[in-house]
């Protein structure tokens, strides 16, 4: 036999091979994560073979003794309770909790860790181990290294890929996580990969091998007469991999005719008649080939043995597992898999998704002996044979995972969660002719003349041009074309009416120069609107008339009537986890003659993670709906492309919010001044998305104009005017990497600090109040100056216990009055049992936490005495005296940040690099170019703004920062520069 040892492996070869015994009987030590059943069924498959060629295997799992015993009769099989690994928790049988995942990793495989290994090298002696084999267990590896044993992993995926996009959201200091495993799958031998594989870097080196595939016990007929099932009847098993799922069934939910099997039901759960209960440990490949479909999640274990038994598979999506862009590749390339949007799955629209399934003609024809190959490799690596050599044979694996495995299965518009079957309904009528080509700087671009512009004008707005062309390639997008577009441009493709009226509206994202957070607590701040931004194109119609995707339509026909409905599809999906296409009926905002609150349309978009994106756009149609009395009895279709980039802390939100609410206003006749429209969309984002956020992000948004800075007192939104950037200055953005968001713990936990300060402070200054009153003489003519003075203290505490916002408080009156009572930090109890509530609106104070407060309340009052100043500063003279003193306060406003608990390694690190830049010693001794840096918008990650010379000089600084940076973290900084007009300032 011959097994070539490159990344693309000869299955042919491989699929030929047969385990037979070798001289000696040997031992393995099979580990086996503890994340879901797929992966002890995958290796059930291989020990089964192992076993039968004589060895001993010890299986290491979490999972229930009787997947293996059921299978498996042998008193070589040994099985040992223990969990090395948590893989990811999930929230329920569809939500992953990535903060929960790495904690519990945490707790379960990181504070043991020398307790683990010292055990496992112990007990892998003590079974005289010739050979470990983890599916994907990281710790296995390093245990069996330490143990003097080799080691091979079996997978097709690992927790370092997975675990690292957790990172990302969840903190920093949960990196060594990720590390800590990548550095234990590097002792392993080399990786067997699995069909439908993600990038695995960490390995050293690669065999591929086919899919792992349990046997058939029983025929198609058998199973349906145990169960009591005419051959004539369609059959679709619920499998969501073992866990009880919790759902309430109903008939109706099943076409006529049809049953369901259910595994994973509780013990008490009932069902309706058409749906069957299944016995715990029943074998699913047997009832998967007795079936017609299978309605679940997508996992390694339901996608290959689908495949395998060519069995249609309508899949739900699970959020935050990066796992399944890949199979669910694997699945469509053989025409093998529907997707499922959630909310049809719970709410029981699954007829058109079923009748789909039967339309499929599965192909999978590859080999399904896996787990024998396996089997064969791992007994010769036992013995001491070697699969892998060469000294370059390292570097082509991580290639090969890299290059093939990710850029090619994770090209834009593959990895999204879009059902591959959308398309026009039955209303379509035609489509019209494709859209004329013309070259574009030497590139095929298409054209939009087709379209012709009846209101506005575009103003040489490069992006606006850019997406009108992308809109207008849509334009006779046929869907059923057998060349592979972009799913989400298959979707947006089909639900415009061409011949009628589009709607498009454009606003920026913005760069926070000063002011940040100290917004929400009434602070003068000044914002730049910057080049990135987003698009909005909205079309509106009659119910009877709008273009549905077959999906949408079927519950129409459920609903027995053509009502209002919201169609979205957001572009660029591909860049996040989230779920591209989002509608609802506009009936859902209704309770009764009213509309929902905002507690309610809260909960309704946070049921479905991947879709809750779809708040920041149908939020606003809700808002119009609550604030201003608008009623839409039309249905709409909505696009959104924005080119602000998510996670970043430049508004990429405010920007969807504003272009969107902007996009329906114009649509439907709406004149709402640009102000206006930023509190309108700030209510979006605080009350329906969650976030609580100031309103300088919508204000920019709206308001901004192209080089120039927005000052505004947020007081709640007072634009103050807009101030020219003088020509030697200039500002840049530079991105950490480290995903920022409003909606975060810190943000939260320092808004409510801020809020505490300042109800402290009026309590304070009304106790100061109190006792000075009744020492007060009346007031009378001729008084002394003594008494003016008086009377004036009487007025300031006066104001000062009713104090609104935060900023009004001039620094010299926090420092003198009120700084030395301000705790550091105080328990949300202490807090309130002393003080009742904090007054902020859209916060809340959890008594079980600890708050800073000292630092939270110092930071926006002297916030707006830095910004004030930035101001005046700007129209001085030209000197570098000028800019250095603007730097200054810039670093003051970023270490400020860093006191309130906002920093991040990653924005420390830009500042630090602007200092150096700034501070070195050129032998050219023209002078520094940059200036200052601080951190933007919300903290925690996000970007920092730079300000500089309006030079080549420092552009060349800024690009050798990015360059250092990216040396030193392995990230390459996003540079943003330039500057746009805000959506009110483009008519």
């Amino acid at each position: 036999m011959r097994i070539r040892g490159d990344g693309g492996g000869d299955e042919e070869e491989a699929a030929m091979a047969v385990v037979s015994a070798p001289p000696q009987h040997l031992v393995f030590a099979y580990y086996i994560t503890g994340h879901g059943f797929g992966h002890a069924t995958r290796a059930l498959e291989v020990v089964r073979h192992l076993i039968a060629a004589g060895h001993d295997v010890h299986v290491v799992t979490g999972a229930p003794e009787f997947v293996f015993t059921t299978e498996i009769s042998s008193p070589n099989l040994h099985i040992r309770k223990v969990l090395l690994d948590c893989g990811a928790v999930q929230a329920d049988a569809l939500t992953v909790d990535r903060l929960a995942s790495l904690e519990k990793y945490h707790q379960t495989a990181v504070m043991p860790r020398e307790s683990i290994l010292r055990t496992e090298v112990e007990w892998l002696n003590t079974i005289k181990a010739d050979l470990v084999v983890s599916d994907v267990v990281p710790v296995a590896c390093r245990a069996a290294a330490d143990a003097g044993i080799r080691s091979v992993c079996v997978t097709n995926f690992s927790w370092d890929f997975i675990y690292a996009e957790y990172v990302v959201v969840a903190g920093h200091h949960h990196r060594s996580i990720v590390w800590q495993i990548a550095e234990d799958y590097s002792h392993c031998e080399f990786l067997l990969r699995l069909p439908g594989y993600c990038p695995m870097p960490a390995f050293r080196d690669v065999i591929d091998v086919p899919l792992v595939v349990r046997r058939l016990h029983k025929s198609r007929s058998e199973v349906r007469k145990e169960l009591g099932i005419k051959d004539d009847v369609k059959v679709v098993i619920f499998n969501f991999g073992g866990q009880p799922a919790g759902w309430k069934l109903k008939k109706e939910w099943l076409p006529d005719g049809w049953l369901c099997l259910v595994c994973g039901a509780s013990e008490t759960q009932e069902l309706p008649p058409n749906f069957i209960k299944l016995a715990k440990d029943a074998y699913t490949p047997d009832l998967m080939a007795a079936s017609d479909c299978m309605l679940g999640k997508i996992g390694y274990g339901t996608v290959s043995e689908a495949l395998a038994y060519k069995l249609p598979f309508v899949f739900v999506r699970r959020d935050y597992f990066n796992e399944e862009p890949f199979l669910r590749n694997m699945l469509e390339h053989y025409q093998c898999g529907v997707e499922m949007v959630r909310r049809d799955l719970l709410t029981g629209h699954w007829k058109p998704y079923l009748q789909r399934a039967m339309t499929l003609h599965p192909c999978y024809d590859g080999p399904i002996n896996g787990g024998e190959v396996a089997a064969h490799i791992l007994q010769d690596t036992a013995v001491g044979k070697k699969y892998i050599s060469g000294k370059l044979s390292g570097a082509r694996r991580l290639r090969d995972a890299i290059v093939l495995g990710y850029q090619l299965q994770r090209a834009p518009g593959r990895d999204v969660g879009i059902p591959d079957w959308y398309s026009v309904s039955e209303k379509e009528i035609g489509v019209r002719p494709a859209p004329t080509y013309h070259e574009v700087n030497g590139s095929a671009e298409s054209s939009f003349e087709d379209f012709e512009i009846l209101h506005g004008d575009i103003q040489g707005l490069t992006d606006t041009m850019a997406f009108l062309t992308s809109l207008s390639g849509l334009v006779g997008n046929d869907p059923r074309s057998p060349e592979k577009q972009s799913r989400e441009r298959v979707a947006a493709s089909v639900f415009f009416d061409w011949e009628e009226e589009i709607y498009v509206a454009r606003a920026p994202g913005r760069l926070d120069v000063m002011g940040g957070i100290a917004d929400y607590s009434g602070s003068l701040v000044l914002q730049m609107p910057i080049r990135e931004a987003c698009h909005v194109a909205i079309q509106r119609s009659n119910p009877m008339k709008q273009k549905l995707w077959k999906h949408t339509q079927a519950r129409q026909l459920a609903n027995g009537r053509a009502v209002p409905l919201l169609q979205i599809v957001s572009f660029g999906s591909e860049l996040s986890n989230r779920a591209p296409t989002f509608d609802m009926d506009l009936s859902d905002f209704m309770d009764g003659d009213k509309p929902i609150s905002y507690d309610k349309a809260k909960e309704y978009f946070s049921q479905d993670p991947s879709q809750k994106w779809a708040a920041y756009v149908a939020g606003t149609i809700l808002v119009l709906m609550t604030e201003l009395g608008v009623v839409f009895t039309d249905s709409m279709s909505i696009l959104v492309s924005s080119s602000v980039p998510e996670g970043k802390g430049v508004s990429s939100s405010a920007s969807v919010e504003v272009a969107s609410m902007s996009a329906i206003a114009a649509a439907y006749g709406l004149n709402i001044p640009p102000r206006d429209l930023a509190i309108l969309c700030q209510k979006v984002e605080n009350r329906i998305v969650g976030a609580p956020c100031g309103v300088m992000d919508q204000m920019t948004s709206a308001c901004g104009e192209a080089n120039k800075l927005l000052a505004m007192i947020c007081q709640p939104a007072e634009v103050k005017e807009l101030v020219s950037i003088p020509t030697h200055i200039r500002f840049w953005g530079l991105d950490s990497g480290i995903r920022h968001s409003v909606g975060g713990t810190d943000y939260g936990s320092v808004r409510v600090g801020t809020y505490m300060g300042r109800k402290m402070i009026k309590c304070a200054a009304s106790d100061l109040l109190s006792e000075s009153l009744p020492s007060c003489p009346p007031i009378q003519s001729g008084n002394t100056n003594s008494d003016e003075y008086e009377e004036h203290g009487v007025d300031l505490l006066k104001s000062e216990a009713s104090l609104e916002y935060l900023c009004n408080l001039p620094p010299h009156r926090y420092e003198a009055v009120y700084a030395r009572d301000i705790p550091e930090i105080i328990t949300g109890d202490a807090f309130l049992e002393k003080y009742g509530d904090h007054n902020d609106a859209v916060t809340t104070v959890d008594p079980k936490r600890s708050y800073c407060v000292k630092a939270p309340t110092r930071h926006p009052i002297y916030e707006n005495f830095r910004v004030e100043a930035f101001k005046a500063l700007l129209t001085a003279a030209k000197t570098v005296e000028q800019l250095s003193a603007l730097g200054e306060l810039m670093y003051q406003c970023h270490y400020s940040y860093n006191a309130c608990g906002l920093g991040s390694d990653g924005t420390d690190r830009l500042v630090n690099m602007v200092q150096e830049v700034q501070h070195r010693k050129t032998s050219q001794d023209g002078g520094p170019s940059l200036f200052g840096a601080k951190i933007t918008g919300g903290g925690s990650g996000g970007s920092v703004c730079v300000i500089g010379k309006n030079c080549l000089k420092s552009s060349e600084e800024i690009f050798e920062i990015q360059k250092r940076y990216k040396a030193a973290t392995g990230y390459l900084p996003i540079v943003f520069e330039g500057s746009s007009p805000g959506a009110g300032n483009i008519s």
